[in-house]
């Protein structure tokens, strides 16, 4: 059985967006979509009547949205009784893919990202796309585009590089791959020998670190266009620039022992509160 691209709605315009994006997914790759509503309504006491017929509503209106941009695809609809987050981590066992907006319905419009989509984002045993704003779902195939990846110092980036260059196949887009280094100065100046001899040695171990990481990519889709770019400056920085001119952004999480779901760390939070541009989290292996 095919892992279909899963997509969580709500009604509200974040996560239509989202359908949009998982929708054009899962025609790309050729998947099923499966749209999930999921909320706690029967625990509404008097209001749960309404909160049935809005989700009927919501879930009706999404297949036919989603019939739109997947004709002749497999859509299905699921209602899930449970709390929005718990379902869709749970739905991320069995997906290929799980698409979410960045801020759902009810959240205060003064939250850089919802609560729902950052425990989705750390959780989930599956690659997850982060929609951001009207999520941008990308330049038709053919069209070109520009899929940015983070590269960390460690060598456990081999999934999200994957991912980004899976992407840029799907919508024959070019990868730009980034890794950001710092050269403390240690109160040498700049113009000195010293300090120009260590800068150079983190620009050539910034360099050989991209090698590394792109090769095996590389070597499986021969004709995507790639850019190397060892860029001086805090990652963080360095990430929300690029996702600037991004269509998108796609960054690694880790797995730690004895700990619950992946570990997002300082600067993923800040690239899924700020990114201009939808990001996607990659559970490493």
């Amino acid at each position: 059985m095919e892992r279909p691209v899963v997509v969580g709605v709500d009604g509200s315009d974040s996560s239509m967006h989202a359908l949009d994006r998982a929708a054009e997914e899962a025609r790309l790759r050729g998947l099923p979509l499966r749209i999930v509503y999921a909320s706690l309504w029967e625990r509404y006491g008097e209001g749960a009547a309404e909160e049935k017929e809005a989700e009927e509503r919501v879930l009706a209106d999404a297949v036919e949205r989603a019939a739109r941009w997947v004709p002749g695809a497999e859509v299905t609809a699921h209602p899930a009784p449970e709390d929005p987050a718990a379902a869709l981590t749970a739905e991320s066992h069995t997906a290929a893919l799980l698409v979410v907006g960045h801020r759902g319905r009810g959240e205060l419009a003064s939250l850089l990202l919802g609560s729902v989509s950052l425990t989705v984002a750390g959780r989930a045993h599956c690659p997850v796309i982060v929609v951001r704003g009207k999520g941008r779902p990308g330049p038709p195939p053919g069209r070109g585009g520009r899929i940015v990846v983070g590269v960390g110092e460690d060598s456990g980036s081999a999934a999200t590089v994957a991912f980004a260059y899976e992407e840029a196949v799907l919508r024959r887009a070019e990868v730009e791959a980034v890794h950001a280094w710092r050269c403390a100065s240690s109160g040498l100046p700049e113009e000195s020998g010293p300090y120009s001899r260590r800068r150079e040695e983190h620009v050539r171990r910034a360099a050989d670190t991209l090698e590394a990481a792109l090769a095996p990519a590389a070597c499986e889709y021969p004709g995507v266009p790639v850019t190397p770019r060892p860029a001086e400056g805090n990652p963080r920085d360095v990430l929300l620039a690029a996702s600037a001119a991004a269509d998108l952004l796609v960054i690694g999480a880790e797995r730690r022992q004895h700990t619950l779901g992946l570990q997002l760390g300082p600067v993923n939070h800040a690239v899924l509160h700020h990114a201009r541009c939808p990001v996607a989290v990659v559970p490493r292996a």
